[in-house]
């Protein structure tokens, strides 16, 4: 395979994951899958991480993605 396939497999992939998040986050069904909306807040996120109050944010989110995270994982250990 050549190396521009490999990349472009990759970058598909990373897209997809981030994708994946938007819907796991639940933000398709609360937006009723409102891409404007959706975007929106993605840009709103953006400019509240390069605001004085950035580094808050990140560690904020940060710690409630990773309970996210981990009670998905306990469930799934569950099931």
């Amino acid at each position: 395979m050549r190396t521009w396939q490999v990349e472009r497999r990759k970058r598909t992939r990373h897209l997809i994951e981030l994708g994946g998040l938007v819907v796991k986050a639940g933000l398709s069904n609360l937006t009723g899958d409102d891409r404007a909306t959706i975007l929106g807040a993605l840009l709103w996120i953006a400019d509240k991480l390069q605001s004085d109050q950035g580094e808050r944010a990140r560690a904020l989110w940060a710690a409630k993605g990773k309970q996210a995270f981990e009670a998905a994982t306990h469930r799934r250990a569950r099931d």
